[in-house]
């Protein structure tokens, strides 16, 4: 899969978030070291502390199909109408999940970019 497909596949991701306070739709799509493919976006809630952002929900999903052992090959990500790169929160859990190398994609300027994890959070939390 190319990143303009991985990218394209979160665009119509980003097309059924859940975003009627911030307006925002974003979407995701992961592409995963088996080979597997998974998209999600974003949900909001009236309580914000329980929304779940579009790459969050796209690596709970890859999780829970193939287990513990997921790691992520590629990513990208899309807010329809905007340009930004995946917030704090969701950098820290891609990282859980990708090796440092691993490239995360979003439009800049509206053309894709990419950064790799290191790039995108220098010094994650680890354990």
């Amino acid at each position: 899969m190319t990143n303009s497909e991985l990218l394209e596949q979160a665009k119509v991701a980003a097309t059924k978030a859940y975003a009627p306070y911030s307006q925002f739709q974003v979407g995701c799509a992961l592409l995963t070291t088996a080979g597997n493919i998974f998209t999600g976006c974003n949900v909001e809630n009236a309580s914000y502390g329980l929304t779940i952002c579009a790459e969050r929900n796209t690596i709970f999903h890859a999780v829970a199909n193939e287990g513990s052992g997921m790691k992520i090959a590629s990513l990208a990500v899309i807010a329809l109408g905007q340009e930004f790169p995946p917030c704090g929160a969701c950098r820290q859990v891609i990282a859980e999940f990708a090796g440092p190398e691993v490239e995360v994609w979003f439009l800049r300027d509206g053309k894709p970019f990419s950064m790799t994890m290191a790039e995108l959070l220098p010094a994650s939390f680890r354990l």
